[in-house]
C-alpha cells in the first residue's frame, strides 16, 4: 500500500479529533438538557448554528477534504427539527423562524442528495479532475475546500460566518493555529474587502474560496461571474 503523506495524515488525524470533540460536545449538551431543558428560542438558535455548521461540513466533504459525510451533525439537526415540531406552544414569530430554517434544510438536503448521487455515478468533479491529471486518486497540489459568494459583507453575516467556519476547519485539518482567529475581526475584514473589490472590479458580488496548497491554507477572492 502507498505510504500516507504528511498532509493526508494530518487531515485524517484532524477529522478524528473533530469527531471526538463533537461527541464530547454532544454529550455535554445532552447532560445540560436533562438538567435544564432549553427554551424554544434556545433550540431555534442551536438549530440555526448546527445547520450552518452542517453546510460547511458538507462543503468540505464534497470538496474532498473529509472522508465521510457529516452524519453526526445531520442527525443532530434532524433531532432538533423533530423536537421543535412536537412543541405546541410556539409563537407566530417562532413558528415562522422554524419553518424558514426547515425549508432551508430541505433545500440543502436535496442538493446534498444530488451531489452524493453524482459522486456515486462518477460525475464528481474532484474525482474527474484527479483522473485527468493522472494522480490516481492522490490529493491535488491545490485543492479547493469551500466557496462562498458575498454581495454585502456587512449585512450578509450568515455567509461570512460560513466562510469563517470553513477557514477554521481547513486550518485545523492542516495543523495550522486558529487561536488568533476572531469572527468579529474576520467579519470586518471581509466587509471591507468586499466593498473594495466590488469597486475595483466593477462587480456586484465577490467569490471567496479556501484552498489547500502544499499543506497550507490559502484564502482567495475574485469577482463572481
Amino acid at each position: 500500500m502507498p505510504r500516507e503523506n504528511l498532509f493526508a495524515r494530518r487531515l485524517r488525524e484532524a477529522e478524528q479529533e473533530r469527531h471526538i470533540q463533537q461527541r464530547l460536545a454532544d454529550r455535554k449538551k445532552i447532560i445540560a438538557d436533562e438538567i435544564a431543558p432549553p427554551t424554544i428560542d434556545e433550540q431555534l438558535v442551536r438549530l440555526e448554528e448546527d445547520l450552518r455548521k452542517l453546510k460547511v461540513e458538507y462543503d468540505i466533504f464534497f470538496n474532498g477534504a473529509a472522508k465521510r459525510p457529516p452524519f453526526d451533525t445531520k442527525s443532530r439537526v434532524e433531532t432538533i427539527i423533530k423536537r421543535i415540531f412536537d412543541e405546541r406552544k410556539l409563537t407566530y414569530a417562532q413558528r415562522y423562524r422554524y419553518n424558514t430554517l426547515v425549508a432551508r434544510y430541505v433545500a440543502l438536503r436535496e442538493l446534498w442528495r444530488r451531489n452524493t448521487q453524482d459522486r456515486e455515478e462518477g460525475r464528481d468533479p474532484i474525482a474527474a479532475a484527479r483522473a485527468a491529471l493522472g494522480k490516481g486518486g492522490e490529493p491535488a497540489e491545490r485543492e479547493r475546500h469551500a466557496t462562498f459568494v458575498c454581495a454585502d459583507g456587512r449585512s450578509d453575516k450568515e455567509t461570512v460566518r460560513g466562510l469563517f467556519d470553513a477557514l477554521v476547519e481547513a486550518k485545523r485539518a492542516c495543523g495550522e493555529p486558529t487561536d488568533d482567529l476572531s469572527f468579529a475581526k474576520f467579519h470586518r475584514m471581509v466587509a471591507s474587502q468586499t466593498d473594495k473589490l466590488k469597486k475595483k472590479l466593477g462587480c456586484e458580488r465577490v467569490r471567496y474560496s479556501i484552498y489547500t496548497e502544499g499543506g497550507a491554507v490559502s484564502f482567495k477572492a475574485k469577482a463572481d461571474e
